[in-house]
């Protein structure tokens, strides 16, 4: 097989059927934000909420959250495959179906889901399939995983806004999924806060350089 025939494999979701076996018990302990020192998995204070995103590589995805005001904890791992409790390795081999994404967790009083969707479209190209960069492969797709129908309304809301003004400065259609939450999987430890760990780290994410022309209800709430 070679490197063109690999990369096609990779960017394509496996058949029904023919994902990873994976195990029924979690792969990592979450552990504490190596960043503010918090739990990870929780308990979470009353009052917050959580929103889930994939948009690249999750390394540099996590960063651009971790670093937004009224957000309390971040976390990466593994959603949206068929799969349960992947490792990095068997989520590489795009036969498990998931998504690198970032669990976070936040302040609606400070920060509202509507600024946090604003801020995934414009830290990431949209448009780009099964791939973000020179990273190819399922799990690098572009994907807003809501809990609930308001978390829908708000992204396919900000989503449509964003497509009009990117179809302006000639970009493609948007193929961020947009569904319901499936089950989220803590990745490794060593994933977690990664670039703080690794300041030279690789990040992997562009973006379109386009604002996303979204105005009353993105700033704090």
């Amino acid at each position: 097989m070679n490197i063109l025939d690999i990369f096609a494999r990779k960017a394509r979701m496996p058949a029904p059927g023919a994902a990873l076996p994976g195990r029924s018990t979690p792969i990592t302990e979450p552990s504490l934000h190596f960043v503010n020192g918090r739990a990870l998995a929780g308990p979470y204070a009353s009052g917050l909420e959580t929103a889930l995103f994939g948009l690249g590589c999750f390394w540099g995805a996590e960063r651009r959250f971790w670093t937004e005001a009224g957000v309390v904890v971040t976390a990466v791992g593994y959603a949206g495959g068929e799969t349960p409790n992947p490792t990095y390795e068997e989520v590489c081999s795009g036969l498990t179906g998931h998504n690198e994404v970032v669990l976070v967790v936040f302040d609606p009083k400070v920060v509202s889901y509507e600024a946090l969707v604003k801020r995934f479209f414009e830290s990431h190209d949209p448009t780009q399939g099964m791939r973000q960069g020179n990273d190819v492969g399922t799990q690098y797709r572009s994907g807003i995983y809501v809990a609930d129908a308001a978390q829908r309304a708000t992204a396919e809301r900000v989503r449509d806004a964003y497509e009009d003004e990117l179809a302006k400065r000639g970009f493609g259609a948007i193929t961020t999924e947009i569904v319901d939450r499936p089950p989220f999987y803590f990745a490794e430890d060593y994933h977690q806060q990664y670039l703080a760990k690794n300041p030279n780290g690789y990040c992997g994410l562009g973006g379109t350089g386009v604002a996303c022309p979204i105005g009353a209800g993105v700033a704090a709430a």
